[in-house]
């Protein structure tokens, strides 16, 4: 008798839990292929703007645009899994969690470093040139370059060809770290921190950055003026 209403109690409890487990797992499928479509969405955008008259030579260069997306997805969640698990496993003692943490870290750097030329050598495999590639990334990084590049350039008119030459190579290299960062806010902070850079290298030069950026606002706003005048 007491088997029986065990095997009956076991039997209700699995009506119970398997569907909340079939729930649990259609939601994680869903999730996966609401994402894999959405990043497709975004790739199949930043493509487009190259114009490439080979329609199969767009979707091959999307797929590997969102790959990468994908890809990069992949090593941040297995990283915020792994960090999840020290914090649980070192509880208390901060000095433990430190060291595994960097570790963690110090893995996704190496992941990331190793993913990234392999994109870019897929990219020129599929018939990219150099400046569709450049294209590529700007998309991938919400145009921040050119707009900065263009900013610096109308703030400081009088810049010299050196000063030029140094902003371009540090907001390309501001680019190539955004274009593998996890989020539309880390991408920026990459850009916030090379411009920093740019700001103490012209002051290190005697240009007073406030002062001209005051002047360059002061000059978009006559701007603003004569155009509304006429």
């Amino acid at each position: 008798m007491k088997r029986i209403v065990f095997n009956v109690l076991m039997l209700l409890l699995l009506v119970q839990v398997l569907p909340a487990l079939a729930q649990d797992n259609t939601t994680a499928v869903e999730k996966e292929i609401a994402y894999r479509k959405t990043v497709f969405q975004r790739s199949a955008k930043i493509v487009k703007a190259l114009n490439l008259p080979d329609s199969v030579q767009a979707l091959k260069v999307t797929n590997i645009v969102a790959k990468q997306y994908q890809d990069l997805n992949d090593i941040y969640v297995l990283r915020d899994n792994k960090k999840s698990v020290i914090k649980t496993e070192t509880d208390d003692n901060k000095e433990a969690a430190t060291v595994k943490l960097k570790a963690v870290e110090d893995e996704v750097t190496a992941s990331v470093d190793k993913l990234h030329p392999q994109y870019l050598k897929n990219l020129s495999k599929a018939g990219l040139t150099a400046q569709q590639i450049d294209q590529i990334k700007n998309g991938m990084t919400y145009n921040v370059l050119n707009v900065t590049w263009d900013a610096y350039q109308k703030m400081l008119p009088n810049l010299t060809e050196a000063q030029k030459t140094q902003i371009m190579t540090w907001l390309t290299e501001a680019r190539e770290h955004a274009m593998d960062a996890e989020s539309s806010e880390k991408k920026h902070a990459w850009f916030g921190k090379y411009k920093g850079r740019i700001n103490n290298y012209l002051s290190a030069a005697g240009i007073d950055m406030k002062k001209e950026e005051a002047a360059w606002m002061a000059r978009i706003k006559e701007e603003k003026e004569k155009t509304s005048k006429q």
